[in-house]
């Protein structure tokens, strides 16, 4: 079939790739359990500092604000400078911010709008991490395994997300909220060292790999390894292509379903459900572990079917299905009674919608190539822009319709989401012509 990607070779040719790829694994982890952080604590440092429903969600979209409004610019940094400076340099922004959160203190009469202050620059240190990731992908990985190593990065979020609930508790049941934040502010710097040692930009600059995995990652005709100078497409032409807006607006509606789980989730299970602070730790890590799991299943199947069948089913079909079944399952968990029960559901949700992830940032990473990190930008920002929506749209509709209501919207955006897969063009990729010189002003035609 010409539109399936071509099988891979029969001969080993180095692992050194897939090196990275955990690397950016590990990455993803601390970043989501450095974002996750907050939502874990949020019962008791909502109490110690005074602050309401509505203030606590302003506070989860300040984070997400921050987030949002650079990824583009976080990615076109990553596209010019590349991926491993401006990675190390945002994991250490966040250890920081995420220690600073720590300090605010209770009796300070202006702590909302101080801590408001630190998640919002806290979410701008954590922008570049994805799209710089998506540019790494675009460099070290061939097309035919860009499902699987895209998964294991983003199953990387559901692991940090699920290491969270246990953890974030624990510390502060024999200490307190503020240690939670340090202690996870401490590994990321941690996670920041790793980095530093065992990462480069292109397989040329790392002194591992050998001659086998350096040819057949060029080879790739999809690959964007080749060393600077690089060339990065325009803004015009990111912004006004059809498939990459396409992408963005289904990628609103991932991240709006997404976010529910990292904001509201735990406060559901504790204060709306009932459950106790120990047994929220437990059942809260139930919708991340299927994230974590399904996450590179969805990129791994995603491969094969594509290898198999053609992109088009492989990437756009998986997804789209992934999707509408995740908008099923949240929306059945209104109807069941049973708090464990329902956070069941409401993990098989997660799981399906982690399913599509991949498809996602896969395709963003073709699409892009060299502009990879641009284009992953624009993308998550839709995603990220969804995110910062629930966090203040959640408690509004609960409070007009119940939590029922708010969990049925969510199921409708995903469907949403679902169907805007059918208008992707899963071959399409930035035209040449309307690349400029990486290091040129990024507005010269």
């Amino acid at each position: 079939m010409a539109s399936a990607i071509a099988e891979e070779p029969a001969a080993p040719v180095g692992k050194v790739r897939w090196l990275i790829v955990a690397a950016a694994f590990i990455i993803a982890a601390v970043a989501y359990l450095d974002r996750s952080n907050i939502s874990i604590a949020a019962p008791i440092l909502k109490k110690d500092l005074g602050l309401s429903d509505v203030q606590l969600g302003t506070i989860f979209s300040a984070f997400v604000i921050g987030y949002a409004v650079c990824q583009p610019f976080a990615g076109r940094i990553a596209d010019r400078f590349g991926p491993y400076k401006i990675i190390a340099i945002g994991i250490f922004w966040w250890s920081v911010l995420t220690g600073l959160t720590a300090m605010v203190p209770a009796t300070y009469a202006g702590a909302f709008g101080l801590l408001l202050a630190v998640r919002f620059i806290l979410g701008v240190g954590e922008s570049v991490i994805f799209p710089a990731a998506n540019r790494l992908v675009a460099s070290w990985v061939p097309k035919r395994e860009r499902g699987l190593a895209n998964g294991i990065i983003f199953a990387g979020v559901g692991a940090g997300a699920a290491i969270a609930p246990p953890l974030i508790t624990f510390i502060m049941l024999e200490h307190d909220w503020r240690w939670a934040f340090w202690i996870t502010a401490f590994i990321g710097i941690g996670a920041m060292l790793l980095w530093l040692i065992f990462v480069r930009d292109t397989p040329t600059q790392h002194r591992w790999v050998g001659q086998a995995e350096a040819a057949y990652i060029e080879a790739d005709p999809g690959s964007a390894s080749s060393p600077s100078p690089q060339v990065v497409a325009s803004w015009r032409s990111i912004i006004l292509n059809r498939n990459i807006a396409v992408l963005t607006l289904s990628y609103f509606c991932f991240g709006y379903v997404a976010y529910i789980f990292f904001s509201w989730f735990f406060t559901y299970l504790s204060t709306v459900r009932g459950l106790d602070l120990k047994s929220s730790g437990i059942y809260g890590m139930l919708p991340f572990i299927a994230m974590a799991i399904a996450s590179p299943l969805g990129g791994w199947i995603s491969d094969r079917t594509s290898i198999r069948f053609g992109e088009r089913i492989g990437r756009c079909g998986i997804a789209g299905v992934a999707m509408a079944l995740a908008g099923v399952f949240v929306g059945l968990a209104t109807e069941v009674a049973d708090v464990r029960f329902a956070s069941f559901v409401l993990a098989a949700g997660s799981g399906c919608l982690y399913i599509a992830q991949s498809a996602y940032w896969t395709l963003s990473a073709n699409i892009g190539r060299t502009s990879a990190g641009s284009v992953a930008g624009v993308m998550n920002m839709g995603g990220q822009i969804g995110g910062a929506v629930v966090g203040i749209l959640t408690p509004i509709l609960a409070a007009e319709f119940g939590w029922s209501g708010s969990f049925l919207f969510t199921a409708g955006v995903c469907i949403v989401g679902a169907i805007a897969w059918l208008f992707i063009d899963p071959n399409a990729e930035l035209p040449a012509e309307e690349a400029v010189d990486a290091f040129a002003t990024t507005t010269h035609r």
